[in-house]
């Protein structure tokens, strides 16, 4: 998808979930792996439906690029406000902490494809081994780029 698209996409998906709906998007990339893996489809509903956020969920946070799935790691309070900072499970480092506006949603569910059928794991999880994560998705890329 070009860039210009993909903004589309990214605006009408954000105003659904502003709207109080429920929205599906295909996961990319390997970030959340191994609990979400690519080609899965995430079910997001507006953060609002549930209240905050907690520690442990998977949330679908508004960046300039694009909306990423990460699971929130920890809320800080920063002048005053509350700031939220989530990290995918496998990657080296957590994201920029941001507040609550940035927060589309949180994932409920997941759908398997023909692209991917194994289910994702999209349970609140306050401690995933990034290490561990990180270390089998750079076998994962090791092992595609052999097999190439």
């Amino acid at each position: 998808m070009n860039k210009p698209d993909r903004k589309t996409v990214k605006n009408a998906g954000l105003q659904l979930l502003s709207e109080g709906k429920t929205i599906r998007i295909k996961a990319h990339g390997y970030s959340m792996y191994p609990c979400i893996k690519p080609g899965s489809l995430i079910i997001i509903e507006p953060v609002s439906l549930k209240g905050k956020p907690v520690p442990g969920e998977i949330l679908a946070i508004a960046t300039e690029n694009g909306i990423i799935i990460h699971r929130l790691t920890r809320i800080v309070e920063k002048n005053n406000k509350r700031m939220y900072i989530a990290r995918g499970d496998s990657n080296s480092f957590a994201d920029s902490p941001v507040n609550i506006e940035k927060i589309a949603g949180r994932v409920v569910g997941a759908e398997t494809t023909g692209e991917n059928s194994i289910p994702a794991n999209i349970s609140i999880n306050t401690r995933p081994n990034y290490v561990l994560n990180r270390l089998r998705v750079i076998g994962l890329h090791l092992w595609k780029k052999a097999w190439q």
